[in-house]
């Protein structure tokens, strides 16, 4: 007996999303942030650094390293930035160059989420009722304006922001599980292109630095094709299982085979976890639910079982690894998909709330980020502005015509957006969702322009490198006995220096010697070394780092 679908959609309410429009969202995500920034502390800084230590000659591509240890194996995605690094220079400062093909990578992952619920939404469990006198939507209309849904979906979801504008081995997952997602999707309506991309995707994964998440989606994906009722479909599963196994020995030729688990859990760690999920999912999360409850009956279906073979694969890993955002990310593209398909059974009152919050808490964060702009180029209002001096002293304000022209365009799309969307305009599946993206959307366009000197001043480790250089010569040779990876990294590329970050690099030739400690005093100097100076980074005060020369020598 067929069940009915809770979807019903007529069809003026399957009208697409202006193709103009939807590029002009997905630029607006894509491109701020790429341009005009040193690589960020941390995650970001220490992806480059392993990059341009390769392109540079100072690390051997089989085997990558960072002032001289060894990195965890990621080789696909530290080889794609090296490569264009050395392609590109000089003609491009290796921070861009290195940013440049991940950039690609997001704008592929939003492609390949519109393609894979494209596809999914054209499956017959997934169209919408008909109706006793016709007027519903046609399937192709209805699938194309359920991808736009979830393109805009994904656009909001707040996880997705910083991680997704990185220079890491997880945007390269990331893309591999959007086109292992789309692969599936597109099985029942495809041969060729399925295949090649399920063969690219697990090992991509696993060649990124996530082979025990290509095993488990590859297993979740070959019981889903096995069990589908679509010939063609289960005709796909030894392609699965043949990829899988792709990805098995492309993670044994790399040494890729480890697993950062959590040494256990508590009720802090519960609590924790469950309120990343709450922020770092939203506004999908919930969307999500919503289609799980109001499509219950469609569990086995495709468009269902299909993205939660992905967002059960993240989520495992985030709890399994005690929290990490950078598993939970690769569940997004599943989710907004789930997430696309609750529009077309969102009640009205539903809709408004969401319009509503949307409006007031986007336009309020956008007024947020336009006053303390103006607090730092003209002092007024005063208490934003001494906020920031406090916060970030020695900073000063950089004054650009362009990025100030970009911000005020972004603003006035912004309220026309509003007036759009407030407007009768109450047709349209993908509605709901477009003021939550275009308010994450103009958010990182205010923040990456009219923001982006204070960001690059507070985020950035140049400051502290300018610092340390005033007691370290050029060319000099640092011993740096464990120190982060990050820190090495702005070293080499900042400084300039030689790093030898071994834990017997104390014994070694080096003339300098480089400790973090936290708190306000310096470490003991070692047997054999004399403290020369301390510095901090502009914006921290609960770290220093001092250098040490060896006893006797200038």
């Amino acid at each position: 007996m067929h069940i009915p679908t809770p979807a019903l959609v007529t069809r003026s309410a399957a009208r697409r999303l202006p193709r103009a429009a939807l590029l002009l969202f997905c630029a607006a995500y894509v491109l701020p942030g790429v341009f005009g920034r040193d690589p960020w502390r941390n995650a970001d800084l220490a992806a480059f650094g392993v990059m341009v230590s390769l392109a540079e000659g100072r690390s051997a591509w089989l085997a990558p390293t960072l002032g001289g240890v060894p990195v965890e194996a990621a080789p696909l995605a530290h080889w794609l930035g090296a490569a264009f690094i050395a392609l590109l220079s000089p003609a491009v400062e290796p921070a861009l160059a290195a940013r440049l093909p991940f950039a690609i990578l997001l704008a592929l992952v939003l492609a390949l989420t519109w393609y894979a619920t494209f596809h999914l939404a054209r499956t017959d469990a997934a169209l919408p009722a008909p109706f006793a006198f016709g007027g519903e939507a046609a399937p192709i209309d209805y699938a194309r304006a359920i991808a736009d849904g979830a393109v805009l979906a994904l656009i909001a979801t707040l996880g997705l922001l910083q991680l997704g504008h990185e220079t890491t081995p997880e945007l390269a997952q990331l893309a591999a599980m959007s086109l292992y997602l789309y692969a599936l999707a597109s099985a029942p309506f495809r041969d060729a292109q399925p295949r090649a991309a399920v063969l690219a995707a697990l090992p991509m994964l696993a060649g990124s630095g996530a082979p025990w998440m290509a095993m488990v989606v590859g297993a979740g994906g070959a019981v889903v094709c096995w069990r589908s009722s679509y010939a063609q479909v289960r005709g796909f599963t030894p392609w699965v299982v043949a990829a899988t196994v792709l990805a098995a020995l492309l993670a044994s030729a790399t040494g890729g085979w480890h697993w950062r688990t959590a040494t256990g859990f508590g009720g802090a760690s519960v609590l924790l976890i469950a309120r990343q999920w709450l922020w770092f999912l939203w506004p999908v999360w919930p969307l999500a639910l919503w289609t799980l409850w109001r499509w219950r009956r469609y569990f086995m279906h495709r468009h269902l079982s299909v993205p939660l073979v992905t967002v059960a694969a993240a989520l495992a890993a985030n709890l399994a690894m005690g929290g990490s955002d950078r598993a939970l990310m690769l569940g997004l593209p599943g989710l907004a998909v789930l997430a696309a398909f609750a529009l077309p059974t969102l009640v009205r009152s539903t809709a408004a709330a969401i319009d509503w919050f949307s409006m007031f808490f986007f336009s309020a964060f956008a007024a947020a980020i336009w006053v303390v702009y103006a607090a730092i180029h003209t002092g007024v209002p005063a208490k934003p502005a001494a906020n920031v001096a406090r916060l970030a002293p020695g900073f000063e304000a950089v004054f650009s015509w362009p990025a100030l022209g970009l911000a005020a365009t972004a603003t006035l799309a912004w309220l026309w957006l509003v007036r759009w969307r407030t407007g009768r305009h109450r047709e349209a599946v993908w509605k709901s969702m477009v003021l939550p993206a275009g308010g994450v959307a103009l958010c990182w366009l205010l923040a990456m322009t009219l923001w982006l000197p204070l960001l690059d001043y507070a985020r950035s480790t140049r400051p502290l490198v300018e610092r340390l250089s005033a007691h370290i010569p050029p060319q000099a040779c640092i011993a740096g006995p464990r120190l982060a990876a990050p820190m090495v990294a702005a070293l080499e590329h900042f400084g300039g220096w030689r790093v030898d970050a071994r834990d017997n690099a104390v014994d070694g030739d080096c003339e300098i010697l480089l400790r973090v400690a936290r708190g306000r005093e310096a470490p003991p100097a070692p047997p054999g070394w004399t403290l020369r100076a301390t510095e901090r980074r502009p914006t921290e005060r609960d770290a220093v780092t001092a250098v040490y020369g060896r006893s006797g020598a200038h």
